[in-house]
């Protein structure tokens, strides 16, 4: 069995579901990975302290969104349950683990996963994110990536742009922030060294425009984990796009 990719990618709004230019986009990329046995799922919407599991059989999905056509409350995304790997994920975190079985997929997994796996064929796990701490994500990525040896993708799942104060904005001044610090995080990402991208990615904060983009840390926050995760493989940018303007990146480790 071939070692899996990890990948972060940005998910969007339920809208972005009938952009046919992102589907398309995702669509490809889960197209040209190897297929997976099971899919490991981190998304920005859910933080939860210790590392939680979620639902290991079909429960209902978590409609985490507002003010939205009703159409998208309508969605569903039936994956089957994963409770081999939830078992394995255990033993990798074990004692600092927890359940919460009624939990179903949150909008940051449910919504790239129609684009990418719109059969929902895939066992599918979701993980909450225990702590906003780069150094500890990275190590939680550590302690999951033999899980890629094991046919397991691990997405993590933010957005590399997160102002909902701005997010709406033309503001030019507002799209150049946007992508002065997504060329910032397209660099170190990309590091050939994989200390050097460590310790790049901890100190996002000080870098170009950071905390303009990224009040909170919760939407970088999936990467920590999965560039934890890629160990020595190198990292590169997939896609750039943008949303209103705002440029985001999806990222491919291995």
């Amino acid at each position: 069995m071939s070692k899996m990719p990890a990948i972060f990618l940005a998910h969007g709004a339920p809208p972005l579901l009938d952009d046919a230019g992102w589907m398309g986009e995702l669509h490809a990329w889960a197209n040209a990975l190897p297929r997976p046995t099971a899919i490991l799922m981190l998304s920005a919407h859910w933080t939860e302290k210790p590392a939680t599991l979620g639902a290991t059989t079909t429960v209902p999905l978590v409609y985490d969104f507002y003010g939205f056509p009703e159409r998208y409350y309508r969605v569903t995304y039936g994956s089957p349950g994963a409770a081999a790997l939830a078992e394995r994920v255990r033993a990798l975190l074990a004692p600092h683990v927890a359940d919460e079985p009624t939990r179903g997929l949150d909008h940051g997994a449910f919504i790239p996963l129609l684009a990418m796996y719109p059969k929902a064929d895939i066992p599918v796990l979701q993980v909450s994110l225990p702590t906003m701490d780069p150094r500890e994500l990275f190590d939680l990525g550590q302690k999951l990536a033999p899980l890629r040896d094991e046919g397991v993708l691990i997405v993590g799942s933010g957005m590399s742009f997160h102002n909902l104060r701005y997010f709406g904005s033309t503001d030019p001044r507002v799209i150049e922030a946007a992508q002065r610090f997504d060329d910032w995080l397209t660099a170190a990402v990309e590091a050939r060294d994989e200390a050097q991208r460590s310790h790049a990615l901890e100190s996002w904060s000080a870098s170009p425009d950071a905390l303009f983009c990224h009040p909170r840390a919760e939407h970088l926050a999936p990467l920590f984990v999965v560039a934890g995760a890629a160990g020595g493989d190198l990292g590169r940018r997939v896609y750039s796009d943008r949303i209103i303007g705002k440029a985001v990146s999806g990222f491919q480790f291995g």
